[in-house]
C-alpha cells in the first residue's frame, strides 16, 4: 500500500504534501480511496492568505472538498455503499443547536464543510489518498460516468443551486457576471434550464471562450459597462465575488429582475448600488453552497443533459500540488484544475 499523502495548508504561503496517518473510521464512516479532487477558490485562499473570508487557519488543515473516489472499506455499522463503489461526496454537515434556519435549507444551518477553518478544531478536508468519510456524504455514481468529470459534481451543485434560486429560466435572458469555474458551470446549468439567451462577462478572453463553449450566446468584457447595462437581463448571476461585479449585475438587470449573488465578496461592508436596486424593484437573492442538488447533477451528467467536462483544463498528480495551485490561481491559464491521487481500482 502506498503511503497516505495529503495536501495540507499550515499557514499563508505554506502548503505541503506530507504523509498522513491512515484513516481511523468511526462506525458510520467508510474509507474512500480518492481518485480526483478539484481545487476550489477557498483552497486557494487558505494557501495564499491563510484564511478564506472570516475562516482563519489556526492549525494545519487538509484541504479539499470537491472529490470523487472509490469505497475501499465499508462502514462497520453496515451503512453506505459496498466496497468498489465509485462515489461523489456531499461535503456538508448540517449544524445542530445553532442559528435558526428553514428546515428544507440545511445549507444555512451554520454547519461544517470539509476543508474549512470556520471552527476549531478545523474540519479536515479530503485531499488525501485515503480518507474516512461519513456514509451520509457518499453518493454512488452510475456506471460509465467518467471520474474526472465527476470531480465537478460539487461545484456544479453550487451552480445548480444558484439556478434554482433564480426560479424558472425557460425563455429567459440571463447575464452571468464572471466566467470562472462557477460562472462557467452556471452558464451550462442555465442552458439546460431553458434560458433563451445567456450573456457572460469576464476580464479575460480565455474564460469567455469557455463560456461560449458551454452555452453562452454572447460574451462581453467585464469592463464594457455600457454594453453590460444594455443587456437588460431577466436574471443576473453575480459570480465574480467583487463589488464591481455586483454593480454590473445591478445595472445589467431589467426592471423587476432578479440578481442571484453567488460569488462571495470579502467580509465587511461593501459598496453597492442600492438606490438603483430599489427604484428598479430588483430582487437581490443570496445563494450559498447547495442542499440536495447534488443528486440532480449526478442524474443530469448520467443522462447526458449536462455537459461540463470542458471546465476541466488541467490535471496534476497530487505530488505536484504546489504547481497545480499556482496554475489554478491564474485564471488566464486555467479554469478548473484537478489533482489526481492515483487511487488504484478497488476490487471487493
Amino acid at each position: 500500500m502506498t503511503e497516505n499523502l495529503g495536501v495540507v495548508a499550515h499557514a499563508a504561503n505554506d502548503l505541503r504534501v506530507e504523509t498522513l496517518p491512515e484513516p481511523s473510521p468511526a462506525p458510520d464512516e467508510a474509507v474512500i480511496a480518492v481518485t480526483y479532487g478539484g481545487i476550489c477558490g477557498s483552497d486557494l485562499h487558505y494557501w495564499r492568505h491563510g484564511a478564506a473570508g472570516e475562516s482563519i487557519l489556526r492549525e494545519p488543515m487538509i484541504l479539499g472538498h470537491e472529490v470523487v473516489g472509490v469505497v475501499e472499506r465499508v462502514a462497520s455499522d453496515g451503512s453506505g455503499p459496498p466496497v468498489g463503489t465509485t462515489v461523489a461526496v456531499h461535503p456538508a454537515t448540517a449544524g445542530a443547536g445553532g442559528p435558526r434556519f428553514p428546515a428544507d435549507r440545511p445549507n444555512l444551518s451554520g454547519g461544517t464543510y470539509l476543508g474549512s477553518a470556520a471552527r476549531m478544531p478545523h474540519t479536515q478536508g479530503a485531499f488525501a489518498r485515503r480518507v474516512a468519510l461519513p456514509t451520509r456524504m457518499l453518493r454512488p455514481l452510475p456506471p460509465g460516468l467518467d471520474q474526472r468529470t465527476a470531480a465537478l459534481i460539487e461545484p456544479a451543485s453550487v451552480a445548480w443551486h444558484a439556478v434554482n434560486r433564480a426560479g424558472d429560466l425557460s425563455g429567459a435572458r440571463v447575464l452571468v457576471i464572471g466566467s470562472g469555474p462557477i460562472g462557467a458551470l452556471i452558464v451550462a446549468v442555465a442552458k439546460r434550464a431553458g434560458a433563451a439567451e445567456i450573456v457572460a462577462t469576464d476580464l479575460r478572453e480565455e474564460p469567455l471562450a469557455l463560456a461560449r463553449r458551454l452555452g453562452a450566446t454572447r460574451t462581453l468584457s467585464a469592463t464594457a459597462a455600457d454594453e453590460i447595462a444594455a443587456v437588460d437581463a431577466d436574471v443576473v448571476f453575480e459570480s465574480s465575488g467583487s463589488a464591481r461585479g455586483l454593480a454590473s449585475a445591478v445595472t445589467g438587470a431589467t426592471r423587476g429582475g432578479r440578481v442571484v449573488m453567488v460569488g462571495l465578496l470579502p467580509a465587511g461592508e461593501q459598496p453597492a448600488l442600492v438606490s438603483l436596486a430599489i427604484t428598479r424593484e430588483l430582487e437581490l437573492v443570496g445563494s450559498f453552497r447547495f442542499v440536495d442538488e447534488i443528486d440532480e447533477v449526478i442524474a443530469a451528467l448520467a443522462d447526458g443533459s449536462l455537459d461540463i467536462a470542458a471546465v476541466i483544463t488541467q490535471v496534476f498528480p497530487m505530488e505536484e500540488a504546489l504547481d497545480a495551485f499556482a496554475v489554478a490561481a491564474d485564471p488566464s491559464a486555467s479554469s478548473k484544475v484537478l489533482l489526481s491521487f492515483g487511487a488504484p481500482p478497488v476490487v471487493e
